[in-house]
């Protein structure tokens, strides 16, 4: 959770006040729930469909698993990015918007890691079918790996503070 002293030494540095800093937080992150969310539900309604196609029964147990985790963490994400939505609604009026931007921040991670699992699960399952086990899997291996180090490891690398 960010701490009142960051929120307020951010707003002695930008010339604001604490309120006017949570709230162009707030905005930030709400533009970014926006970008996951719309690939979270692009995500979910194929995989809502999929079992109704004809050849969804030829599957098998592999298949039938990845499919599965993919839905699974794609319904979790969901939900997970959403949840800032119940939180803001359930403390509406109640000046806890600090509280609000600390949750939102860290669902949204939480959020993108799960997306970003049902991303990796979807290539899997249609790579099995298209191209086979072996490429699918190095395909998938790829993603993630693409998603940690653009999602994850190159940010958090440029987070350290700068030296001068």
């Amino acid at each position: 959770m960010r701490k009142r002293t960051d929120v307020a030494g951010a707003a002695v540095a930008r010339g604001q006040t604490p309120e006017e800093v949570l709230d162009r937080n707030l905005a930030e992150l709400l533009q970014e729930m926006r970008v996951a969310i719309t690939g979270v539900q692009i995500l979910f309604a194929f995989l809502l469909t999929l079992p109704f196609s004809a050849r969804f029964d030829e599957l098998g147990a592999f298949g039938t698993t990845v499919y599965a985790v993919t839905l699974l963490s794609t319904a979790t994400a969901m939900l997970v990015l959403i949840a800032p939505v119940s939180f803001h609604r359930t403390l509406f009026r109640q000046r806890r918007k600090q509280e609000l931007v600390a949750f939102a921040d860290g669902a949204l991670l939480v959020g993108l890691a799960l997306l970003l699992l049902g991303i990796a699960a979807a290539v899997l399952l249609v790579l099995d079918v298209v191209l086979g086990r072996w490429p699918a899997l190095a395909c998938c291996a790829f993603v993630v790996v693409l998603g940690v180090v653009a999602w994850y490891l190159v940010p958090l690398r440029h987070r350290r503070p700068r030296d001068g």
